[in-house]
């Protein structure tokens, strides 16, 4: 592949190096093999279940060993919130009161999502605000038809004059409403969650991924919100926050694979999703790191149960870590007894999930410490999984690798070969999904971080068409965080309750139970 001296100084600029865009390139052209699940995982099968005894235990383990360990909770946060209220937008481009009623309009083309989000107008918890700024225009939303009602409060909403909610960070959105009128963000719930089971001597750290435009916003916030948070909680709170590096930039490509260009000649460059995120979370300084997605948070009433099974998942952690940390000190001793191969072989297999080489039996004992060595020196990550009941998003599988080695992974639906029938069966019937609920210890037995970047696997990335200016092109995202980025971890799946999981994906998840004041 040719560059000009001006593509280069545009690579270099990016904080890129020439090579890895011609990697990038190579693997548009060769394409992304597709990852080879074995099978789901399941309870008892790569996945713990916990009985009440277990989970009194993983806490009370949690709430012993926190005091010596430093704490992080770090949230991806990127992006605006537009596909929250992508019917809305689509409701404004199409409806027409002229030429239709609203009930017809919403019948004809069975928008059963229109009609939820207009019975249950009122108890948004951000109903109150769009009636105040429709005031501040002289419109009396009282005495306006039910079909002008839709359009000037859904217009009040997104209209970027206006409450411009669809370009508004999704963690700076109104998401619950309390007794005392005070409305509460995702931001903001982050804060009193993290101070249940992520604060070390009163202070609880969070740190934040945003997009860089939304910085002031964020700092505003949490100036607001500050004190009132504080005194509720009786903890004071460290924030920071990063942006996407632009060096995780990956080039795009024509659909023939050659550099997509502007225009001007200049080549295109995209955000490479989630997975550019490791490169955030490698940078931080912590012992233990729960990692949450932003919009998964509940109003107070079911915080206690929300961080029980955090504290249940750190528990199992520094139970697991403390175990390998002990092994990997014998592991240093120039003497090791039989006995001790045979508990370190019983501790990956029966605690860590980790399937044992057929060809380790057959090693001199230099090579089996050897193996032994590469499979307990890496970082930890406990993650929580629920039932599966239709959600969108990757599941827990055993996969396959080249040499044939099986490990547990977090794979999304994209990166399974649906035209293969036996590998759409497995994903078919799999049993659990992954609600991004991760505990990770990122330091090995010396106390020293882990360089997570030596941990991805490179070949777990996504190609994707996009459009831009009406022409077609290809894009790559980098591994994901919890997929491909985080594949030669350790990997612990622990079942949890579905109350774990109350994402807002679209608008009207704010009318469901766990964002509701009863």
């Amino acid at each position: 592949m040719s560059f000009t001296e001006k593509d280069i100084k545009q690579i270099k600029a990016k904080g890129l190096a020439l090579e890895e865009v011609e990697s990038q390139i190579e693997l548009f052209k060769t394409g992304i093999p597709f990852t080879n699940i074995a099978e789901a995982a399941t309870v008892g099968n790569g996945i713990i279940g916990l009985d009440t005894k277990q989970i009194d235990e993983a806490i009370l383990h949690f709430e012993t060993k926190k005091s010596k360990a430093s704490l992080l909770k770090f949230v991806p946060a990127s992006g605006a919130a537009t596909r929250m209220f992508k019917f809305l937008f689509r409701f404004l481009k199409e409806y027409n009161p002229n030429k239709e009623s609203l009930n017809a309009y919403i019948n004809k083309k069975n928008l059963r999502e229109l009609a939820l989000f207009l019975v249950g107008i009122e108890k948004f918890p951000f109903y109150d605000q769009v009636i105040e700024q429709l005031k501040t225009k002289s419109i009396d939303f009282d005495s306006l038809s039910i079909s002008d009602k839709a359009l000037h409060f859904v217009n009040t909403m997104l209209d970027e004059n206006q409450l411009n909610f669809g370009n508004s960070p999704k963690g700076l959105l109104p998401f619950h409403k309390y007794k005392s009128n005070h409305i509460s963000t995702a931001f903001e719930e982050h804060l009193y969650e993290a101070a249940i089971y992520a604060s070390d001597d009163n202070k609880a750290k969070l740190h934040f991924t945003i997009s860089e435009r939304y910085k002031d916003k964020f700092s505003q916030e949490f100036k607001r919100i500050e004190e009132y948070v504080e005194d509720n909680t009786g903890v004071s709170f460290d924030i920071s926050f990063s942006y996407q590096h632009e060096s995780t930039d990956t080039i795009a490509v024509t659909l023939k694979d050659k550099p997509f260009r502007e225009d001007d000649g200049k080549l295109v460059f995209r955000p490479s999703g989630h997975g550019a995120l490791l490169k955030n979370l490698n940078a931080l300084e912590a012992d233990v790191i729960f990692v949450k997605n932003i919009d998964n948070v509940v109003v107070k009433q079911y915080k206690e149960e929300m961080a029980k099974y955090k504290k249940v998942l750190a528990g199992i952690l520094f139970k697991l870590q403390n175990k390998a940390f002990k092994y990997m000190g014998v592991l240093d001793k120039t003497n090791i007894s039989k006995e001790d191969f045979s508990k370190m072989e019983a501790f990956l297999t029966d605690e860590m999930c980790i399937k044992i080489s057929g060809e380790y039996h057959k090693y001199l004992d230099k090579y089996k410490i050897e193996y032994l060595r590469e499979k307990l020196d890496r970082p930890i990550r406990v993650c929580g999984m629920v039932k599966n009941e239709g959600e969108p998003g990757g599941g827990p599988f055993w996969v396959r690798d080249q040499f044939g080695n099986l490990s547990l992974q977090i794979v999304e639906s994209a990166q399974i070969n649906l035209k293969n029938k036996w590998q759409k069966d497995i994903l078919t019937n799999a049993t659990h999904f992954n609600p991004v609920d991760l505990v990770c210890g990122v330091k090995n037995y010396k106390g020293e971080k882990f360089n997570l970047e030596d941990f991805v696997d490179t070949n777990a990335a996504f190609i994707t068409k996009k459009t831009k200016a009406g022409k077609e092109l290809k894009a790559l995202e980098l591994p994901g965080l919890w997929n491909g980025s985080m594949a030669h971890w350790n990997t612990i799946f622990v079942e949890v309750p579905i109350i774990t999981f109350n994402p807002v994906k679209t608008v009207n998840d704010l009318l469901k139970a766990p964002h509701q004041i009863n």
